[in-house]
C-alpha cells in the first residue's frame, strides 16, 4: 500500500516506520522540513505541505491508499484547534475528493467526553463539546461521519486518551519533578494508552477498521489519580504529593473530566492487544527507559509490575 501520513511527528513516525517494516511506501507529510533526515532515516519519504492552507496540497496528486490525520496543533488555543482540526480534515476532504483513500484514519480525543461522574463511557455514549477545543474535535469528526454516511468515504474514527511513553507522560513527569498535586480527594479517573499502543491501534484500524466507525483507544485499566499517585510514591519511595484544591489545577481550563473510557470495541472488532494494557506496564517501561540514559538502575519497588 501507498500511505500517507499528515503530521509525521511523535506518533507519526513511529506508525510509519512500522508500515515501512511491513513493505508499505510511506510518505510523511510536516508542515516543515526540520525533520526530513529522520523521517529517511525511517524510510518515509518526507512530503512538505500545511493542511490549513489548501493551495500547498494543490499541487499534490493525491494517490494514496491508506491516509491517516495524526496531525497536532501547534498551540492549544481554540482557533488553533478550528484550524488544525476543523479547516485542516475539511481541506484533506476536498483535496482527496477526486481520489478516495481505501481508507481515512483520523486520531480524535475521548475529551470529546465531557462525563465527570466516573462513569462508564463507551463510543455510545453522549458527547459534548464541553470546552471551545473539544467542540472543534467534534466538528471535525462529524464532517468525517458525515462524508462516511453521505458518500461512502472511508473515515474510521479513533478517540485517543491521553498519550504517554518516551519523552512524554504528564502524570509521571510532574511526579518525578515534585510539582504533581492531588486534585481533591484524589477519586477522579484518567484514562490513559501508551504511545505504541497508539501505533497499534491506527494499524489495526487501516486493516480492520469499518467506515464511519468510532473506536475508543484506552489502555484497559482507568486509574483514579490517587491510585497512579500511590503507585508512584511506592515505586520511588516518596511521599504522596500534597492535595490542592481541584479548581486551581491547570486541567480546569481543558475542560475538567472523570470517566472510565472502555476500550472494548477496540478490542473485539479491531483484534487490538495492548502491549502496555495498564499504566504500570507502560510506566515501567518508561521509567527502565530513562534509568537508562541516566546510566542508573530502576526503583526497587517499579521493577515487578504489579497492584
Amino acid at each position: 500500500m501507498r500511505a500517507l501520513i499528515v503530521g509525521c511527528g511523535y506518533v507519526g513516525l513511529p506508525l510509519g516506520a512500522a508500515l515501512v517494516r511491513q513493505g508499505h511506501q510511506v510518505v510523511g507529510l510536516r508542515r516543515t522540513g526540520a525533520a526530513d533526515a529522520e523521517l529517511r532515516a525511517a524510510g518515509i519519504e518526507p512530503l512538505r505541505a500545511d493542511i490549513t492552507e489548501p493551495a500547498t496540497l494543490a499541487t499534490i496528486a493525491p494517490a494514496f491508499d491508506w491516509v491517516v490525520n495524526c496531525v497536532a496543533a501547534s498551540g492549544g488555543s481554540p482557533e488553533e484547534y478550528r484550524r488544525t482540526y476543523l479547516e485542516g480534515t475539511r481541506n484533506l476532504l476536498a483535496w482527496l475528493g477526486t481520489r478516495p483513500p481505501r481508507r481515512f484514519v483520523y486520531t480524535s480525543s475521548t475529551g470529546v467526553y465531557a462525563q465527570n461522574d466516573g462513569s462508564g463511557v463507551t463510543e455510545d455514549a453522549p458527547v459534548q463539546a464541553a470546552t471551545p477545543t473539544a467542540a472543534a474535535l467534534l466538528a471535525a469528526e462529524q464532517l468525517l461521519l458525515d462524508a462516511a454516511r453521505e458518500r461512502g468515504f472511508p473515515a474510521v474514527i479513533l478517540r485517543l486518551s491521553g498519550i504517554y511513553g518516551p519523552g512524554r507522560g504528564y502524570w509521571l513527569r510532574q511526579f518525578l519533578a515534585g510539582e504533581a498535586r492531588l486534585e481533591g480527594d484524589g477519586r477522579r479517573v484518567l484514562n490513559m494508552i501508551h504511545r505504541d499502543d497508539v501505533v497499534g491501534a491506527i494499524l489495526a484500524a487501516l486493516e480492520r477498521g469499518q467506515p464511519g466507525r468510532v473506536y475508543n483507544v484506552s489502555d484497559d485499566e482507568p486509574v483514579t489519580q490517587r491510585d497512579l499517585f500511590a503507585w508512584l510514591a511506592r515505586a520511588f519511595n516518596r511521599p504522596m504529593p500534597p492535595p490542592a484544591p481541584v479548581a486551581s489545577s491547570g486541567e480546569r481550563r481543558r475542560g475538567l473530566t472523570s470517566k472510565r473510557v472502555s476500550n472494548a470495541r477496540l478490542r473485539a472488532e479491531l483484534g487490538c492487544v495492548l502491549r502496555y494494557p495498564t499504566f504500570r506496564e507502560g510506566f515501567t517501561a518508561e521509567l527502565r527507559r530513562m534509568a537508562g540514559e541516566a546510566g542508573a538502575s530502576l526503583p526497587p519497588a517499579a521493577r515487578p509490575i504489579s497492584a
